[in-house]
């Protein structure tokens, strides 16, 4: 063959923060089932360990290096095990650690899908896997996150404290419009709910709501509909089945994206990515660091195992993400007793085998 006719694959560079607690234990399954993906579809990868989180910190100091942001836009992708350490201030590696590379990497949206897979228990009666499957696309770098905001005589009896909304045509626009093509691509229900609180929240949201029509205008095969906040977490819990994407702001997102968790079955399983559309994008398990589990080889790898699945989907890596994707759904509907820890019917490392196993069946 000639040098021409020669096709050189590209090497996908992962970045890996195992993280506090559990965390490495649950990128460690994660990354065998990477290699088995990638043993089954053919792309090829390298990664690097980074050991940013709570232990760093207490021996250094430092929660991240100057040039954190610049390390990691070296990267196509980075695969996050959790971060939160018992020794650690509440808010110090949270704030220094993920919201400082969401920001400076400007990933923009948190998406989060909620789906119940096959034999995972739901305190929804009556709902099943064709019920739960909807994703939220959550704004990840603006409103009351952006930390604007002052207090004025702490302390006193006069106290005040501000926290300010951020909101910018130009934020709220792009997250809306990465709304529609996600959900013109997923090509379920094609209906995407824009989730507000437009009778009180009157400036953010008459911004947000004006913006969400009419970028509507522009995907006549998607349905565009409205919900305040209050009803969208009934009806999450009422008639899940309704929704197809649902978009919202910073603050909203949060919260109504851990309802969605417990209703898929907990944290435990539940993933999420941290995108930048035109840049590195982070992917992470949602239920945390789990400290108290450390070392006892019990903790569910699934969200972190799903949340690989996710990385390889946004790296465009579709098959060996529909792999991952297929591989769990069998484990939890034919072979896991249950998704809380020490109760599985499997260790952490054993879930993990199974799910490369699996992927590698096909």
């Amino acid at each position: 063959m000639s040098k021409e006719g020669i096709v050189k694959l590209k090497t996908y560079k992962i970045a890996v923060l195992g993280g506090d607690g559990t965390g490495p234990e649950v990128v460690a399954e994660g990354l065998k089932v990477l290699k088995a993906a990638s043993e089954v579809t053919g792309f090829k990868y390298e990664t690097t360990d980074y050991d940013w989180g709570g232990d760093r910190y207490l021996r250094t100091g430092n929660v991240l290096p100057d040039d954190a942001a610049d390390q990691m836009r070296q990267y196509d992708a980075i695969y996050l095990g959790a971060i939160g350490h018992p020794d650690v201030k509440p808010g110090i590696l949270e704030k220094g650690i993920l919201l400082k590379l969401r920001f400076d990497l400007d990933q923009y949206i948190n998406l989060r899908p909620v789906k119940l897979y096959p034999g995972v228990e739901t305190p929804l009666k009556d709902k099943g896997p064709n019920d739960i499957d909807y994703v939220v696309v959550r704004e990840n770098t603006e409103g009351l996150y952006t930390g604007a905001g002052g207090v004025l005589k702490k302390g006193t009896p006069d106290e005040v404290a501000i926290q300010e909304s951020i909101n910018t045509r130009k934020g709220v626009e792009r997250c809306i419009r990465y709304a529609f093509e996600y959900c013109r691509k997923r090509n379920k229900r094609k209906k995407l709910t824009l989730c507000g609180k437009t009778n009180v929240l009157t400036w953010a949201f008459d911004l947000w709501e004006r913006a969400f029509y009419e970028v509507a205008k522009e995907y006549p095969d998607i349905t565009p509909d409205y919900a305040h906040v209050d009803a969208t977490t009934m009806w999450m819990v009422k008639n899940p089945e309704w929704f197809d994407v649902i978009v919202t702001d910073n603050m909203f997102g949060d919260i109504i994206t851990d309802l969605g968790a417990m209703t898929q079955g907990g944290m435990g399983i539940a993933a999420g990515g941290n995108i930048n559309p035109a840049g590195v994008s982070m992917f992470e398990p949602i239920g945390g660091s789990a400290p108290k589990y450390t070392g006892l080889n019990v903790i569910n790898p699934l969200a972190a195992i799903g949340a690989l699945g996710m990385l390889l989907e946004t790296l465009g890596e579709q098959k060996a993400a529909d792999l991952i994707d297929k591989a769990i759904a069998k484990a939890t509907g034919e072979k896991m007793k249950s998704m809380s820890a020490g109760k599985m019917g499997y260790s952490t490392t054993e879930v993990g085998d199974l799910i490369a196993d699996l992927v590698k069946q096909g």
